[in-house]
Parts: C-alpha cells; structure tokens; sequence
C-alpha cells in the first residue's frame, strides 16, 4: 500500500521576534502561531504580518509535539496545530486540549483531549436532523440517534502551530451543543453566523499512544467522559443472555422432576391430645412403605388450634435398620383484636420436609405436648413420600441472577456519573463540573 507524501514545509522567521517559524502544511494554513513569542501570523501574506500577540502565563507542552506523525485509521496523518480551549461553569474554568491532523489527501481531522478522554474527530459534511420537540433535544445523522448533553460558551485560551482557519486567542466565543450515543459524540459549533457540525468516536490513551509511537505511557483517564463507552454494557447483554438460557434450562430441570416426581401419600391419621387426661402422651404409628429412589419426605400436621400452641416430637423411624430422623415443631395459633383493629399470630397447620430418606418400611413415633392448663387439640398427620419442592430452584434461579443483576447496578452508577457532569444531572446527583469534547 502507497503512503501520500509528506505536505509541504516552509520556514521563515517571525516579523515579531525573529524566531524560525514551521509552516507544514503550507498552501492550507491561514494562520499560524510562532512558538517562541506566541504571535498569531498572517500564512497568507507575504509578509506575515503579525494578527494577534497574545500573553502566555504558563507555557503548554503539548502531548503529542507538533510535526509528530502517526497512522489514524490506518492513514498517515502529521500534527500541525494546537490549542486549548475553555469553558467556564459556576465561575470555574475547564479546559481541554484540541490537536489538528494533516494529511495532504485527507484534509484535516482532530484529536481531543481531556483528562486523559480521547476522541478522534473529523468534520461532518451531513447537516443532521435536531428535534427539540422533548424533553431534550435529540439529533439524527449518519443512522445513529444523538442525545443532548451540554452547551456551553468556549474560547480559545491557547495555540501553536498553524490552523487552516483565523484563529484568535480570547475574544469571540463559541458557542457549543454536544449530543452523545457513546463511544460516539456529535458537536454542533456556532461563532457568529456559521455552524459546524463535527462527528468524535473515544478512543483510549493506549491507542493515541501506539498510533503515534510516544514514549511512556499516557496518562490516564479521570472519570467519566461525556461519551465513554461503559465497560458493563456489551457485558451486561452478554451475562444476561446466559443467565436466560440458564433459567430456561433450570425451568425444564425443574419441570422435568415436578412431572415425574411420586409425590405420594404413604400415611395419614388423625388423633386428639388432652395434656390433663393423664394418658400416656407419646405413639407409634402403624408402618408404611418409602417406595422407589432415596427421595424427601414431607410430614404435615393440621389442627385445630385456637389462641394456643402445641409441640410434636416426631421420629421417623426405619422398621428395617432402626435408623431414627428425629425433628420437633411447634405449631401455634393466636388472634384477637385492638386498637389497631383485628391480628393473627402463627397458623393452625405446619409442614415439616425430611430430605434424602431411603426406600424401605417406616412408623412414626409421635410425642405431642402442651399446656397443662390447654383443654387439648384434634390434629391429623399426613406423610407423602417424593414431594417436588420448588423452593431449591428459586434459590438456585436467584443465585444465577447475582451476577447480570450486580453488572446492571454498576453500569446504572456508570451511567449516572455520566450525566451528572451533563445539563441533566440525575436526581440526587450534584453536578461537580464541566466536560467538552
């Protein structure tokens, strides 16, 4: 593959202080800065007559030199101009820096950066379409949709090297629209009477980098920018789409044992306690057949408890090995009415589920216990053999959504640090200052 040519270069001293002036991209330049005494010079006189001298506190070291060369999207392109410009929110300034490309075929495209936020941007030749009809202003080209993000008030506080157009330090400001739909970001630009409309994509430090081949490293990004892509989103999509095909198969799973689970009805019998009748309180049931693999048992006790309680001491017990599963519950009912109007504390019934109970022939030994004072209890018991429980499931289904449901709430913080810099900072959110491209 060819490479274009280097642009033309051409040198003089600068009429102000006598210092070598570097014009590169001679033919297109309409201005351009001498580094030495910060004089805004004339490209197309002959003469260049000084346009502005403009008073510098600090000197800027821009990041990537002027006259360095790298490759954007896989094209030669020369760093011809810089400046820095700013806006200025709630009476403090923000600055960010702008570097001009040139490629003598291509035509000029700019880096921004701010913070350590790239973006690469280039000049749309496509008017979009801005409907201020919502709540925000929305813009349309190139088939993406663009949401308002901030306007501003922007000058020119810094320049070196040559522009393309009349550039002036201080002064005129500029009036700027940024639309966002990351990693993309459109800008509407308005000084006087002409607009520009230009089109930025992020881009990271790391790739400024290695397209221009600077030593070190850059510095790196604070924040969140206006149109940085958020980390969680292609991930998020991602996770959940796997969580879904999980859910799926843990519903079929789930479908699958509920559909041939015995769910069968092994014992049932019904008995009255008198604490006072002076009997002997403890029983064994008449034995009962656990059918097929190693499966729960689900025990069931109904009463007809009424403002007390009752506590059952329940064994079951193999009538093959003597193996014993001993358990107690406690069932209690109350209800009344006060100010508050009328309540209920407990229920008459209870379930109890014994897990992985081999096949075999079993009874139960059952111990009920109450006040001496109750007047007794009529209480049944019911014991079904391979009860499909849907309780693990759920467990295991809110487990598998941890993970999409975290990476959701970390990208709605990233988001939110997104537009809290915006013109539409997100409830209890506080703006604390201003981004540009």
């Amino acid at each position: 593959m060819s490479t274009a040519p280097p642009p033309q270069v051409k040198s003089f001293n600068c009429p102000g202080c006598g210092a070598p002036v570097v014009i590169r991209g001679f033919g297109t330049a309409l201005s351009v800065v001498c580094g030495n005494c910060h004089s805004v010079l004339d490209a197309k006189d002959p003469n260049f007559a000084v346009l502005q001298r403009f008073q510098v506190a600090e000197r800027i070291q821009p990041l990537i030199p002027l006259g360095t060369r790298g490759k954007i999207r896989g094209e030669p392109y020369e760093v011809v101009g810089f400046q820095v410009r700013t806006i200025t929110e709630q009476g403090v300034d923000y600055s960010w820096d702008e570097y001009l490309l040139f490629n003598p075929y291509k035509g000029f495209r700019y880096l921004t950066q701010y913070q350590g936020h790239w973006n690469d941007v280039t000049v749309l030749r496509t008017l979009p379409e801005v409907d201020t009809s919502g709540p925000r202003p929305v813009a349309k080209v190139l088939g993406g949709t663009f949401r308002h993000f901030q306007s501003s008030q922007a000058r020119t506080t810094y320049v070196l090297g040559e522009f393309p157009w009349r550039v002036q330090v201080g002064g005129e400001t500029t009036t700027c629209n940024d639309f966002v739909a990351p990693p993309r970001m459109l800008s509407e630009e308005t000084t006087g009477s002409e607009t520009t409309w230009s089109l930025g994509e992020y881009i990271t430090g790391r790739q400024v980098w290695d397209a221009f081949q600077l030593p070190g490293s850059p510095p790196g990004a604070v924040g969140v920018f206006e149109n940085q892509p958020s980390p969680y989103g292609g991930n998020l999509k991602e996770v959940w789409l796997v969580c879904a095909l999980l859910l799926l198969a843990l519903v079929g799973v789930a479908v699958f044992f509920t559909t041939f689970a015995r769910n069968e009805e092994v014992f049932s019998g019904s008995y009255h306690f008198a604490p006072h009748a002076g009997q002997e309180a403890s029983f064994v049931t008449d034995f009962f057949e656990l059918k097929g693999r190693t499966s729960n048992v689900e025990l069931s006790t109904r009463t007809d408890l009424s403002n007390n309680w009752a506590y059952f001491n329940y064994a079951l017990i193999s009538a093959d090995t003597g193996q014993a599963f001993d358990f107690g519950r406690e069932v209690s009912y109350y209800f009344g009415r006060d100010s508050d109007g009328a309540w209920t504390e407990g229920g008459q019934n209870d379930t109890a589920v014994v897990p992985a109970i081999p096949s075999g022939r079993y009874y139960l030994r059952v111990e009920p216990e109450m006040d001496a004072t109750a007047a007794g209890v009529e209480y049944s018991i019911s014991v079904r053999r391979d009860v499909p429980s849907v309780s693990y499931f759920l467990i295991a289904a809110l487990l598998l959504l941890v993970p999409p449901v975290f990476l959701m709430f970390r990208s709605m913080g990233f988001e939110q640090a997104r537009w809290r810099e915006s013109d539409y900072t997100p409830a209890g959110s506080s703006a604390s200052g201003g981004d540009d491209n």
